[in-house]
């Protein structure tokens, strides 16, 4: 493959990643189906549709042609012209009848994944409307989150028409280009004091609620050449509020342990109530899809789980809310409530936009400092210790030393009343001969 061809395979358009696996499950392939057709593992699929990595090169365009997305071949197709001998013969064949292509087969099941890549240079079909959760009627409401903001991107100037063609009327004027900053500004005006509410409703407490917010515009902001591109900036700043507000760390911190005391109205107190005795992941599922009307290809894509296991923990809350509270086990009752319990008007304080910048530069400055400083403490040290370390090794020979103080006893054990007898008759009777070795009869 040349440098070329390369070139343009790795500049191929992917949707994004919650639009990879709604297409995915719109043709009714599995994520094993999809890795075998590829020729990659499941856990690079599953990173594909998560947005922790994207392909590359071949993998790249083929995964594309899977999906639907029009290809760098796709996308321009120059018609070259056929030469002047055979053109009467292409006419005469074209003004033939040409025969009816076969319809593909309805059922998408029966695809087969080798197969998959072969069909997808053919136009995808519709998808498919995502599954429905058995109990309950469908939720009525909006299946799509808010209307999302998007800096305005400038439009090229248009070309001068020829002198000889009338000026075409001007039509209105577009509106001026955001800047990074007035971006940034909107979309914090725009989804912050929601998403202060929101939290709260998921961990019962105020102040980490604005901290959880604070903390993903400060990502958002650090991040923000991607944010800017993504197709829902809202999202993607929701889901790092949830992540860092529902992380199990908060529970030691002194200020997190306890939530905040409960509203005074009993239908919100016995909610919020049940809400917080939900583990996490089932908390953070009904509040997707009952409160704020995601569909659920959504709501497993943000919870980063499979539709079955999203539709599981959507069944199981609802089955303990309806436990906790009569009311609200019907699922469209319980679809009501957290509707209007999402939909109150918020009433924390939040610190101005500007200040969050600030605050997301100032936090970059200081770790890129700590960093620095780090590493130059490093580069100190080894240079210190390579430059004063010994080049062969120099045996050390210990001096002799006094050694000062009583030495320890040593020597026989003490004597015992008969031995002290012995030693004395011994010294009283000195006989040098051979007859001392004798011992004395009586």
């Amino acid at each position: 493959m040349s440098r070329s061809t390369a070139d343009s395979a790795s500049s191929v358009p992917l949707p994004t990643p919650k639009e990879r696996r709604r297409l995915r499950e719109a043709l009714a392939l599995s994520e094993e189906e999809v890795a075998e057709a590829m020729g990659v593992t499941r856990a690079t699929v599953r990173s594909w549709e998560t947005g922790r990595s994207a392909p590359r090169g071949r993998k790249r365009e083929a995964y594309a042609k899977l999906l639907g997305t029009p290809g760098p071949t796709d996308l321009v197709r120059p018609e070259a012209e056929p030469p002047a001998e055979p053109r009467a013969q292409a006419q005469e064949h074209s003004q033939q009848p040409q025969p009816q292509p076969q319809p593909q087969a309805s059922a998408a099941g029966n695809v087969r994944p080798r197969a998959a890549v072969k069909r997808a240079a053919k136009p995808p079909r519709a998808p498919s409307p995502a599954p429905a959760i058995s109990p309950g009627p469908a939720r009525k409401g909006p299946s799509k989150p808010p209307e999302r903001l998007r800096p305005v991107a400038a439009e090229a100037p248009a070309e001068p028409a020829a002198p000889a063609e009338p000026a075409a009327p001007a039509g209105p004027a577009q509106p001026p280009a955001l800047t990074p900053e007035e971006a940034f500004d909107a979309l914090y005006a725009y989804a912050a004091p929601g998403l202060v509410h929101q939290t709260y409703l998921l961990t019962g407490r105020r102040r980490l609620s604005r901290e959880a917010v604070e903390y993903a515009f400060h990502h958002a902001w650090q991040r923000w050449p991607e944010v800017a591109v993504d197709a829902d900036p809202v999202g993607w700043v929701r889901a790092t509020a949830y992540e860092y507000a529902l992380s199990p760390w908060h529970r030691f911190r002194r200020a997190h342990r306890h939530p905040d005391a409960p509203p005074t109205e009993a239908n919100r107190r016995a909610l919020l109530g049940a809400l917080l005795e939900l583990p996490p992941s089932y908390r953070r599922t009904v509040l997707l899809y009952d409160g704020l009307g995601l569909d659920l290809p959504e709501t497993a894509a943000e919870t980063e789980a499979s539709t079955p296991a999203a539709a599981n923990r959507l069944l199981h809350a609802r089955a303990v809310l309806g436990r906790r509270i009569p009311e609200l086990a019907e699922p469209e009752a319980l679809h009501r409530c957290l509707s209007a319990l999402v939909a109150e008007a918020p009433t924390a304080t939040l610190l101005p936009a500007r200040a969050v910048r600030a605050g997301s530069e100032r936090r970059t400055r200081g770790w890129t400092r700590a960093v620095l400083g780090v590493t130059a403490a490093l580069i100190v040290v080894t240079g210190f210790t390579a430059a004063t370390a010994p080049t062969r090794y120099i045996p050390v020979n210990a001096p002799g030393e006094a050694v000062d103080g009583v030495p320890v006893r040593g020597g026989p054990q003490k004597l015992s009343p008969e031995d002290l007898e012995l030693r004395d008759k011994l010294r009283a009777e000195p006989n040098p001969g051979p007859e001392r070795l004798v011992p004395a009869v009586g």
